[in-house]
């Protein structure tokens, strides 16, 4: 059976969570690159960006987004791909500055926000939104980073390119069903709430030099 680009990522990732992959070794190249699956952490909090079939009460009404403690939730991976799909190659690294798409991997759904209200804060809502990868141009976020390449180690910013807001957690908790999960929201000024960090993950290889042999590494 022939399986489609998501559900190729979907099985990888599942094959991480059992085999309890995590950050790779050295050897796994320093950048983070296109079509790599990660977990993002938030660096002030100690939470991974998470989304799960859990709609908004309010708001717009779309799949939510949130920080989550564990680190082995299936439900925190996001695949990283291009503005359009012609923008980035498999296993390029991202520059600083470039703008990407984050895709939750078992939802299908971009990461995304628009002017609703965020349930909590009263900031700007951030949801998970289109379908099989697929949104509108409200999905695409510019990576903030200190070099000229996204590197590993790294701690970046994601600006929404389309309302100017950071990708930030400030702390704020939701009750039932989601108990002990963080609001995500966006804000407009740079802080230390607003720092992420790629950690598990398949990350994906640079191509080789042109007229080599070129792989991934998963």
């Amino acid at each position: 059976m022939l399986l489609s680009g998501f559900g190729l990522v979907f099985l990888l990732v599942n094959l991480c969570n059992i085999l309890h992959w995590g950050r790779g070794s050295e050897d796994d190249g320093e950048y983070v690159t296109c079509g790599s699956v990660v977990k993002l952490l938030n660096t002030r909090h100690n939470v991974r960006l998470h989304s799960h079939d859990v709609k908004y009460g309010s708001g717009s009404g779309q799949q939510s987004v949130t920080g989550v403690e564990a680190s082995d939730d299936a439900n925190s991976y996001w695949r990283i791909r291009g503005k359009t799909d012609a923008d980035c190659s498999r296993g390029e690294p991202i520059k600083c500055g470039q703008a990407v798409r984050l895709t939750h991997v078992n939802t299908g759904k971009n990461l995304h926000t628009h002017h609703f209200p965020s349930p909590l804060s009263n900031n700007q809502e951030i949801s998970a939104f289109g379908d099989n990868g697929e949104g509108d141009d409200l999905d695409a976020w510019m990576v903030q980073c200190s070099d000229t390449h996204w590197e590993r180690e790294d701690t970046v910013r994601f600006k929404h390119i389309g309302t100017n807001v950071y990708l930030t957690i400030t702390g704020e908790q939701y009750g039932h069903p989601i108990r002990g999960q963080r609001e995500v929201h966006g804000i407009t000024n740079p802080n230390a709430h607003n720092y992420w960090k790629a950690m598990e993950g398949v990350f994906l290889k640079q191509s080789s030099p042109p007229g080599g042999s070129k792989h991934d590494e998963l």
